[in-house]
């Protein structure tokens, strides 16, 4: 199956891969691909002759964030109209994690912003080793709302304290601490530790799993998309600051704002 914005195999196991496919802009997420990415969670949440999803991203890059295009249609909204986008994204991050089969993230290259959201929503993350990670919405004046929960729920509260407001890059070793990334390979051993992966949960009953893995989200407590209405509000509130007018102005016309000039 081929879509505009990602692609959907599936194997005679029962193993689906989905794989961002704008490599040109290195799978930064824009309006059509969480659509896209919207409308297969639903499918594949329907399909319960699944064994396992596999998310990984083509090109160089497994996912820059937002889509330079979609940040500027955000910009140019109004309050409603971003609460409107942010609500989007956290409902098809929240049927991502919400997904009965197991979610194994094929991680490479660079997860930005949102990328790191999708990241959040695996269960099992294999991360290429030289693989760097960010969320630099502070430095637009922004903050990372709509992808907060799902993080904070995978980081915890002290490694995403590390991390949401400074918007220094981080890398695998960081992820992996903090238990988001479950291996750390280099590129010629990435497809092999996925396949390892998918041999262990083909190994079990897929009832079973699927089941361990709702229980395992009911112990964890509330459920992100529940803080949806709370971040995309918090999101608006930041769009509207003159902070976040002059970054997002200065990022788009390739300057510097105030708070990063330098005497």
């Amino acid at each position: 199956m081929t879509d505009q914005t990602i692609r959907m195999e599936r194997d005679a196991r029962g193993v689906v891969t989905v794989t961002l496919s704008r490599p040109e802009k290195h799978n930064a997420m824009n309006a059509a691909m969480i659509a896209e990415m919207t409308a297969a969670a639903e499918a594949l949440a329907a399909d319960d002759t699944l064994r396992a999803v596999v998310l990984a991203g083509a090109g160089p890059s497994f996912c820059a964030g937002g889509d330079l295009g979609w940040m500027r249609a955000q910009a140019d909204a109004d309050r409603a109209g971003k609460m409107r986008e942010a609500m989007t994204l956290a409902r098809m991050l929240g049927l991502w994690n919400a997904l009965p089969h197991p979610v194994i993230g094929r991680v490479h290259g660079a997860a930005y912003g949102g990328g790191i959201g999708l990241v959040a929503v695996c269960d099992i993350v294999i991360a290429e080793e030289s693989t760097r990670f960010a969320l630099t919405e502070t430095r637009l004046g922004l903050i990372p709302a709509t992808i907060g929960p799902f993080v904070v729920a995978r980081l915890g509260e002290a490694f995403a304290r590390q991390v949401f407001f400074t918007a220094r890059p981080f890398d695998t070793a960081f992820l992996q601490r903090a238990g988001l990334v479950a291996r750390i390979c280099p590129a010629e051993g990435l497809d092999a530790a996925i396949e390892e992966e998918i041999a262990a949960v083909l190994d079990c009953a897929p009832g079973a799993v699927s089941a361990a893995k709702a229980l395992c989200r009911t112990l964890a407590g509330t459920d992100p998309v529940a803080a949806a209405g709370l971040t995309a509000a918090a999101l608006a509130d930041r769009w509207e600051t003159r902070e976040a007018q002059e970054g997002i102005a200065a990022f788009f016309a390739r300057e510097t704002p105030a708070w990063r000039r330098r005497a």
